[in-house]
């Protein structure tokens, strides 16, 4: 051992020692009433959460840097640590320094981490959005066959699902987990381009074999057959994901309910490319205004708003599924008296999932205590409420509101209605629940009353009427009087029974024999109550937890109840429909509105002008719908509304248009702009073609397509080859119901050779040089792009307005004429030093404005003022 090395103080010597176990993670190191940090997670730390950074001690003859965060408020910073990307060891102390001390006057106090923070594995309240998931996600791939594994611990969801190796990235688009576990050595370029934290996890966690034992222990059962048919793949995700939970929560694991099975086929597909286009659960200017999920979230619970965003990004195509979804939100819309007050009854339920897993992780305290007894009590009251006539997923749900009087009536009675945060704060039992704890708080609380009539006896035995008796941690309990009566409590007889403590400035502190004995007797109740309390807060806790899985079954019925009734007071304020959906290749929709656009006009004070839609395509026929118009008059928004019409509608919702008649939609594919992307070195171009690639290569004959300007990155010709051969292979080989906006006017003449190919057009009404945007779809294609008069809407200077008018009008002749672009180009000058001079609009002025000019606001009366109004009134009619 080196000189340096030998001077390592042993609480150094520790923290080396465990931060060697993590040296991926900033090591929260506790000391006393701080989380300390040294070294380079010091200097990390300190930049990312913009503390001090400051030193301590030397190691190796270098100053130790150093940073620490208070205890109390740890969460805040750990959260900021996870958002910027760091994992944090979290390293407690074991024992208490007098423990320490009992093993040698040096000794060390023990400490151990007992628990790794990471994004995918946060269960406090103030680290998580209450009406987000927070999915933890693991990918196995063996040879040929890929799965994926997600949960949630916050609330104790677990999902597997086996799926090809392309469709991992759509599948990551859909969930959004926090974090996702790979194999070593994995690509991980999918997951950064969705800011999703990869963490890679040795190949003998993905073991299949291994996982299977580790998921039979976890659920307590010989075979997970009961819980589905598992392929080797995901058995393998699934146990990647518990073996890391394990590893994290360092062999604490969360409760997690049995793994459900999920399969993409019924599921509607959506790729990452069309949910970010459509908008689903994020604008695309980032964060959750903006987006569908902020305009259809009326739900009024945490568990109501995760069940909505799941269903957005997850609609079904499962008949039965989405008929059953629709029939309780109709149920819902008609009973508006029921539906009011289950909305009034919900508002009031906590979030039963989450305080049952902090329970579990033994992260909770008496609120969450709480919580439970509040939920379970509101379920019983919703249970209560209903009738006979529910639709049949509200009926299956109901089943599972009630059940739960034993363990009501043991929260009920053995908490006080407001409970403090911490179990070790005490004070949360109900008085008489307990005659051993009742006792306790008796002698402690008369206690205080002996105190106060010692006091007096005191005061009046001695005379000093400020004399006082008070508590403090150093002293316990102690009698304090004036320094200027110190002489006389000095003094015989009171100093034979006042026994000298402490003497400071302005005080003298002394006690007795009898004041000693009581304060013995006073704290050895409070500490006694407080234990006994931390000991009925642990058998209140397993109770709980013995009753879990059917309280996470109340929490889900009661999430499905929000939903219906958030969906229905949706539908009823804002005039949505029940959709036809069915197995059919119908794509009908009368008076269809962009739910997003249209509320964002509401805010305006303005009116969404609503379009129908109609692709008729019959047995396996393709229906495309070629939409021609100029910018800004709503193409994007028409194509957008119809496939969120479409996704609504069979995430089982109504929609909003006055009908829709939805044949099952398999996939939704958008490709409705684009922008580059430098980190891959592609251009906009680049990006719109690989997109559009994928749609050809992969849309079936039930997918709902929109395209828009296909083509428009490249040159002319390029582009309209382009959209005219995949025009074409959407008719002929994907067969699909689209809706395809272009400029390339050359195509509508498609909609006379493919049968399938119908053209409408945007309608818009030019004045006088200007164009007015009607925003009504209509049958027929348009005449010309607009783009100039566009381009003035826009305050492009009038010059340039009036030099692009005649370079349209020259090209515009030349191809009646057929003259070749390069003869019109040279006799343009296009690329000339100055345009011509623009033409002086000839100047004229009508006799009201010159009689108008004339006029000086300032000089006139009221009565002279009104008096020229009619003068001018006059001349107008004249002129």
């Amino acid at each position: 051992m080196g000189a340096a090395e030998a001077t390592v103080t042993p609480m150094m010597a520790q923290f080396l020692e465990i931060k060697a176990q993590y040296p991926d993670a900033l090591l929260f190191y506790r000391m006393g009433d701080f989380y300390e940090m040294f070294f380079d997670d010091a200097k990390q730390a300190a930049e990312a959460l913009d503390i001090a950074l400051t030193k301590r001690g030397k190691h190796a003859g270098d100053d130790i840097p150093m940073c620490g965060v208070p205890v109390h408020a740890a969460e805040g910073y750990l959260l900021t640590l996870i958002r910027k990307g760091f994992r944090v060891a979290v390293c407690e102390q074991m024992e208490s320094p007098a423990e320490a001390k009992k093993r040698g006057y040096k000794s060390v106090v023990k400490r151990d981490v007992v628990r790794l923070v990471t994004p995918g594995t946060l269960t406090e309240e103030s680290l998580l959005e209450a009406r987000r998931h927070n999915f933890l996600a693991a990918v196995a791939i063996i040879r040929d066959d890929a799965a994926l594994a997600w949960a949630d611990i916050s609330t104790g969801s677990f999902y597997a699902m086996p799926l090809e190796q392309s469709r991992i990235g759509p599948e990551m688009a859909r969930l959004l987990p926090s974090e996702v576990l790979v194999t070593e050595g994995a690509d991980i370029s999918v997951y950064d381009d969705l800011g999703i934290a990869a963490t890679e996890l040795s190949r003998a966690s993905f073991d299949s074999t291994g996982a299977e034992k580790r998921l039979c222990g976890l659920f307590g059962v010989k075979t997970l057959d009961s819980f589905g048919s598992f392929g080797r793949a995901e058995m393998s995700a699934m146990g990647a994901l518990v073996d890391y939970l394990d590893i994290t929560q360092k062999g604490r694991l969360p409760l997690l309910n049995p793994p459900q099975r999920e399969v993409l086929s019924g599921l509607m597909q959506i790729d990452a490319a069309t949910r970010r286009n459509l908008e689903l659960t994020h604008a695309l200017s980032g964060g959750r205004a903006g987006s569908l999920l902020s305009v259809m979230d009326r739900t009024v619970t945490a568990a109501g708003a995760r069940l909505l965003e799941r269903r957005i990004s997850s609609p079904s195509r499962d008949i039965h599924v989405i008929h059953a979804r629709l029939d309780a939100v109709d149920w819902a819309v008609e009973d508006q008296e029921q539906r009011l007050f289950l909305r009034e009854t919900l508002r009031t339920v906590p979030d039963l999932d989450r305080a049952i897993s902090r329970l579990a992780l033994e992260r909770g305290g008496p609120r969450d205590l709480a919580a439970i007894r509040n939920g379970l009590t509101q379920a019983d009251a919703i249970g209560g409420s209903l009738g006979e006539d529910r639709p049949e997923l509200l009926a299956v749900a109901a089943r599972d509101l009630g059940g739960h009087s034993e363990l009501s009536q043991l929260l009920d009675e053995a908490l006080i209605a407001e409970p403090p945060l911490l179990a070790r704060d005490g004070g949360f039992i109900a008085p008489g629940f307990d005659a051993e704890l009742d006792e306790a708080r008796k002698l402690r609380d008369e206690g205080r009353g002996v105190i106060a009539a010692m006091q007096q006896e005191y005061s009046d035995e001695t005379g000093i009427s400020a004399l006082k008796i008070k508590h403090n941690n150093v002293l316990g309990y102690f009698i304090e009087t004036t320094a200027t009566h110190a002489e006389k409590m000095l003094s015989p007889p009171l100093s034979d029974r006042f026994i000298h403590r402490q003497t400071t400035a302005n005080q003298v502190r002394f006690t007795t024999v009898e004041l000693s004995e009581l304060e013995t007797r006073i704290l050895n109740a409070g500490g006694r109550a407080i234990e006994i309390e931390k000991r009925m807060f642990e058998t209140l806790r397993m109770a709980v937890l013995d009753c879990a899985a059917q309280i996470s079954a109340t929490a889900r019925a009661l999430a499905e109840f929000d939903l219906a009734c958030g969906l229905a007071d949706l539908a009823t304020a804002q005039n949505w429909t029940r959709p036809i959906v069915d197995n059919s290749r119908f794509f009908q929709i009368d008076a269809g509105r962009h739910p997003v656009v249209e509320a964002a006009l509401a805010r305006q004070g303005g009116t969404f002008v609503a379009n129908d839609c109609a692709l008729l395509a019959e047995a396996d026929a393709p229906a495309i719908q070629l939409l021609t118009g100029p910018n800004m008059a709503g193409k994007s928004t028409y194509l957008r509304q119809n496939a969120l019409i479409a996704l609504i509608a069979q995430m089982g919702s109504f929609v909003p248009a006055s009908s829709a008649h939805i044949g099952i939609v398999s996939q939704i594919f958008s490709r409705v702009g684009a922008s580059d992307d430098l980190a891959r070195g592609r251009s906009t171009f680049m990006v719109e073609m690989v997109e559009t690639a994928a749609i050809l290569n992969q849309a079936d004959d039930r997918a709902l397509v929109i395209l828009d300007e296909i083509g428009r990155g490249t040159a002319t010709y390029d582009g309209l080859s382009i959209a005219w051969a995949t025009l074409e292979h959407l008719h002929d080989v994907n067969r699909v119901r689209a809706l395809f906006a272009t400029h390339y006017h050359e195509l509508t003449a498609l909609a006379g050779k493919l049968p399938g190919v119908r053209n409408s057009t945007v309608a818009v009404k030019e004045w006088e040089g200007d164009v007015i945007f009607l925003h009504e779809v209509r049958q027929g294609a348009a005449d010309r792009s607009y783009g100039v008069q566009v381009a003035q809407l826009a305050g492009l200077p009038p010059a340039v307005i009036q030099r692009a008018r005649s370079v349209l009008d020259a090209l515009e002749k030349g191809e009646r004429e057929r003259t070749s672009p390069k003869a019109l180009i040279d006799d343009l000058p296009l690329f000339a030093a100055a345009p011509p001079p623009m033409p002086a609009a000839a100047a004229k002025t009508s006799v009201v404005e010159e009689r108008l000019a004339e006029i000086l606001p300032d000089d006139l009366s009221p009565r002279e003022a009104l008096q020229k109004l009619y003068e001018l009134r006059d001349l107008l009619t004249k002129d």
